[in-house]
């Protein structure tokens, strides 16, 4: 019997290299593509006692990290992609955002776009790249879970806005970026609910755009500060009904810091907050959204239910 004929110019290997390409579904190319195309621009960030992800987001060295990572860090290093390693200096943090900026000076930085947040859908494919438990560029998958998000930071302020994802986030991650399909980064990477799966949390593009150009040329975010401890208290339906309040529920105040804004137009101990600078009041976190720093030093008013009576008193928050 004669012998099948060979093709003696086939190429064993790249058959297979070819088969492998064709494998790879729409899904994997496009997490190859980002990983390949952001992960040169992801950064470890170490300091005393622990370490997390940042990535340059400027040429010119600026690397974008979370407040809690750097916040109150004595030194900084950051070790790029390729190995090199820079100290590094604090630019500005704002905790309220759990975002900071830190600079580092070093030639050939590969720099990764913020790209706009409003953009992202539920369901759309997201990609995390960081460094947790220092296993350096370390890459993860998934969909947005949901949006506009509330968050408890470190500082004891919500983040808002915050995107919520299934791509897997553990210590280390935190300051990495989270990309959609295209490699423009839609979020920073913040937080994980643990023991939960699945529970992973970035603050959106949107806001670090604003927070970043602030720090970086003011090192500070500027917020309006009153002075007043309080606690979100519900209001008898009476109450509501008598005043024609919007909410049922305000902020009890349970302490007036002495020569604060608050002190000075007259706020007391035992005052319900109800309203401020023409907005209701519902809960702290309400009173800490308005307190922007469009209200810094600009004369306001704050209406508080007091013995029974709703009193309106002029207010002038300073910066806090």
């Amino acid at each position: 019997m004669g012998h099948p004929a060979v093709d003696r110019d086939r190429d064993p290997a790249g058959d297979r290299d070819r088969e492998s390409r064709e494998a790879l579904d729409v899904y994997s190319r496009t997490v190859v593509s980002v990983a390949t195309q952001v992960s040169p621009s992801v950064v470890k960030v170490d300091v005393q006692g622990g370490s997390g992800s940042g990535f340059v987001f400027t040429p010119d060295g600026f690397v974008l990290t979370n407040s809690h990572v750097v916040g109150r860090a004595a030194s900084v290093k950051i070790t790029l992609g390729d190995g090199r390693a820079y100290p590094g200096w604090l630019v500005g943090d704002d905790p309220a955002t759990d975002l900071a900026v830190v600079r580092i000076h070093a030639p050939d930085l590969t720099a990764v776009c913020l790209g706009d947040s409003s953009a992202l859908k539920v369901g759309q494919l997201v990609v995390a790249i960081g460094n947790p438990y220092g296993f350096e560029s370390t890459v993860t998958a998934g969909v947005v879970s949901a949006l506009g998000r509330s968050l408890r930071g470190q500082s004891g302020r919500l983040l808002y806005d915050v995107i919520q994802t299934d791509a897997a986030l553990n210590p280390g991650n935190s300051g990495g970026p989270l990309v959609d399909g295209r490699g423009e980064v839609m979020g920073v990477n913040t937080a994980a609910i643990l023991p939960g799966q699945g529970l992973c949390f970035a603050v959106a593009a949107n806001t670090a755009s604003f927070v970043v150009g602030k720090l970086i040329h003011e090192g500070k975010i500027r917020r309006g500060y009153v002075g007043v401890a309080g606690q979100t208290v519900p209001l008898h339906r009476r109450m509501v009904r008598y005043h024609a309040l919007p909410h049922e529920s305000a902020v009890f105040v349970v302490s007036v810091e002495k020569r604060s804004p608050a002190a000075r137009s007259g706020v007391r101990d035992g005052d319900l907050i109800v309203g401020f600078g023409g907005k209701g009041v519902a809960s702290v976190d309400d009173l800490h959204r308005l307190l922007t720093e469009e209200r810094v030093g600009v004369s306001t008013t704050v209406v508080v239910i007091r013995a029974s009576q709703k009193i309106e008193l002029p207010i002038t928050p300073s910066e806090g």
